[in-house]
């Protein structure tokens, strides 16, 4: 087989993967616009209607701010934890070193309705030692948003350290510099990449998390993903599908800022 037939077949299946992840995305932007009153194809006619319709939902709106004040909150929380765990595994030798890796990472392998579920049975469990409410409170959607953005910044922050030329921290080490002005004038600006590609995926990850919500989320109170879920119960036509649309554009636009900002490869 040729050079030219390799390369034929390798464009192929790219064109493939490409297809296979862009296709979804492409045919629920389409759907948003559909006149239909219950979706169906082909469609009778176009209409902006539906994302009027999704901002007039109290449900939509309400979940969209929870959604974003959790994902903001578990961004702070996996970089407070997540940047000094990853300095530590990185910079230092100990005894257990790497079981305590293996356990930060855990939550990206543990399926997220089991997640869901040992967090709602153990904050019960911790209801009754402290007689204090936990389940169905901010704090505790917090803790668990917070656990699952946190093996992102572990993960793409310990990547940043490894390739981080350690000779520039040396060099500023030998001339007098403290171990924080090291840390801060050049450990942090090496790093950066790595930094802004954890906090945008610990944002993604806890703005559409579903499973740890639905268990722990209080009276009163709903994320987006629980509202869509909510509102497909009851209705099939188009404004799941702008709502989509909406988180699709948001994110697609934090991707592009941040990696004209933090050049976002680098961090991978």
């Amino acid at each position: 087989m040729g050079a030219l037939a390799i390369r034929r077949i390798y464009a192929g299946l790219s064109a493939t993967v490409l297809a296979f992840v862009l296709l979804p995305l492409v045919a629920i932007v389409w759907v948003s616009f559909f006149e239909n009153r219950i979706l169906s194809f082909p469609p009778t006619g176009y209409t902006l209607s539906w994302y009027a319709r999704a901002w007039e939902q109290e449900a939509f709106r309400n979940g969209f701010l929870t959604s974003v004040e959790t994902a903001m909150c578990a961004v702070v929380i996996s970089l407070g934890l997540g940047i000094p765990a990853s300095l530590a595994l990185v910079r230092y030798r100990f005894l257990g070193r790497d079981a305590i890796q293996t356990l930060l990472l855990a939550p990206m392998v543990v399926p997220g309705i089991v997640g869901g579920a040992a967090l709602f049975i153990a904050f019960i469990e911790l209801e009754v030692l402290i007689d204090r409410d936990v389940t169905g409170t901010f704090g505790g959607l917090l803790v668990a948003h917070g656990l699952i953005a946190l093996p992102w910044t572990v993960r793409l922050v310990t990547a940043g350290l490894a390739g981080a030329n350690r000779s520039c921290e040396e060099a500023a080490s030998s001339l007098g510099a403290a171990p924080f002005t090291v840390f801060r004038r050049v450990t942090l600006p090496m790093i950066r990449p790595a930094i802004v590609a954890a906090a945008l995926f610990s944002f993604v990850i806890s703005f559409i998390d579903l499973e740890k919500s639905i268990f722990l989320v209080g009276p009163g109170r709903t994320t987006l993903q629980i509202a869509l879920v909510s509102y497909l119960e009851w209705n099939l036509d188009s404004t799941v599908a702008a709502v989509a649309t909406v988180q699709i554009l948001i994110i697609g636009t934090l991707l592009i800022v941040s990696d004209r900002y933090a050049k976002l490869a680098r961090a991978f």
